[in-house]
């Protein structure tokens, strides 16, 4: 399937009002929201990493708004078991048989509040229906619907009371990415609405619209070419000495499904060099792990991969028609 001009255009638009809908509760932080909505799109998950009170829980929520569909949020919790997440299985003594009562899961988009804060038994109920939009509780196997989306916030892994998120599941989220704190003039029209109620926003988009988008983003072309510097990216990320563990073939996948949908909402049918070169830390860098005695030295996940960026050479844009 290819896309064309007219489809490109209604998806940069909608794509454009996703965003614009956001930032009147989220304001100064246009990028964080555009790649948040990139993951979305791209039927990945997003996690937010910040300290407390940078407006993570505000972005998610404001997103789930956005779309008509049904939203849940789970506050992560110590004593948080699975079955909080996903659901159980209750013997129903009037009609002699057993129910299923559905968790907070089964939404088109769920708000995972404080990811980190939980034991990591709890956390891995998410593995399955991150990975495969299914929940199996006591043999039965359920779908969550569709469209689905994660949308977890975690603080600081060195902050008090928190997990470290295991390997297998930071490789299920798309994106990782931060809001950081509002610039001056942000944070002066923060405290000017200090006198009215917290902000909310309209639902704009249908699910099944945001499927459409989902389903147009697939048709976006990316060159061999292209197709070469991510796999270029990806297998310098397994031959540094630096890191115990490169990027996955989950991740190659995710970084070229990114930058295609980056592609459409700045109205274009192609991928270029660019759209991956600015992906590929928020969709890579969590997926690695630093060798102890480089984070020791002071390396970090996203220097690792800036340094891979700076040492592979891209196609030229000329190379690509």
């Amino acid at each position: 399937m290819t896309i064309s001009p007219e489809q490109t255009a209604w998806f940069a638009a909608t794509f454009r009002s996703m965003v614009e809908n956001v930032e009147t509760v989220v304001l100064g932080k246009r990028h964080v929201i555009e790649l948040a909505f990139t993951a979305m799109v791209s039927e990945g998950h997003l996690l937010l990493e910040d300290f407390p009170g940078t407006g993570k829980t505000s972005l998610a929520r404001a997103m789930g708004q956005t779309v008509h569909g049904t939203n849940s949020r789970i506050q992560f919790t110590p004593d948080l078991l699975p079955g909080d997440v996903t659901g159980i299985t209750v013997y129903d003594q009037k009609r002699g048989e057993f129910e299923f009562h559905s968790g907070p899961i089964f939404a088109n988009i769920v708000l995972a509040d404080e990811i980190n804060r939980a034991s990591p038994k709890t956390q891995s109920a998410l593995l399955e229906a991150m990975e495969e939009g299914k929940v199996t509780v006591d043999g039965v196997t359920r779908s969550t619907g569709s469209p689905f989306l994660v949308i977890a916030t975690q603080n600081p892994i060195e902050q008090a009371g928190t997990y470290r998120l295991p390997e297998a599941q930071l490789d299920r989220f798309m994106m990782k990415t931060s809001l950081g704190y509002p610039d001056l003039a942000s944070t002066i029209r923060i405290l000017e609405g200090t006198s009215v109620a917290q902000p909310t926003v309209n639902p704009i988009i249908t699910p099944q619209a945001l499927v459409g988008m989902s389903d147009l983003a697939r048709g976006v072309f990316v060159n061999p070419l292209v197709l070469d510097y991510i796999a270029r990216i990806v297998e310098a990320s397994r031959n540094t000495g630096q890191l115990r563990m490169g990027v996955s073939v989950r991740g190659a996948r995710a970084l070229t499904k990114a930058a295609k949908t980056w592609a459409a909402a700045h109205e274009r049918s192609y991928v270029i060099p660019d759209d991956v070169k600015l992906l590929a830390e928020p969709v890579l860098a969590h997926r690695i792990v630093v060798d102890p005695e480089a984070e020791f030295d002071g390396v970090t996940a996203n220097a690792v991969i800036g340094q891979i960026l700076l040492d592979i050479v891209p196609p030229l844009r000329s190379e690509l028609v």
